[in-house]
């Protein structure tokens, strides 16, 4: 059995795909549709119908996922960049990635109690922050189906 060299990236790789699991199953649990739907009565998975529950878990794995994101980032542009160089695929996916992280920061900013936004402005958080996930993981199940690389060598 050959021994994977670079254990670190595959750690970090695994870390990625559950924090991004976490957000979707945790992001559908904010709207009510585990409890609606029954899917919180099979056992073991009444927590997906408290909604506090995954509104803390969803926040959890958001700021797991936004220190990926920043490590990533910050890896590539100090190291990285001579060698590799993003893909069209890549800048899609991060251009949609920027979108949900924007408009998450501001559902985030909208819960304080110092803030009021405008209701129409806050539908329009809440279905951007939707769509933009939902392109995002229909452009990366696109990417992963394709072999569609976040990077490739210079």
């Amino acid at each position: 059995m050959p021994q994977n060299s670079n254990k670190p990236a595959v750690f970090k790789r695994y870390v990625y795909l559950v924090t991004l699991f976490f957000l979707a199953l945790t992001g559908f649990g904010q709207m009510p549709i585990f409890k609606r739907y029954y899917i919180a009565d099979i056992p073991g998975l009444a927590w997906l119908g408290e909604f506090m529950v995954t509104h803390y878990i969803h926040y959890l794995a958001a700021i797991l996922f936004l220190g990926l994101v920043g490590y990533w980032t910050v890896d590539y542009l100090l190291s990285k960049r001579k060698n590799l160089q993003v893909t069209t695929a890549g800048y899609v996916r991060g251009a949609l990635l920027a979108g949900t992280l924007v408009s998450g920061i501001f559902l985030v900013i909208r819960n304080l109690a110092v803030f009021h936004f405008a209701p129409p402005f806050i539908i329009f958080l809440d279905l951007s922050h939707l769509g933009f996930m939902m392109a995002f993981l229909f452009v990366s199940l696109y990417c992963l189906v394709f072999k569609k690389q976040w990077t490739t060598a210079r």
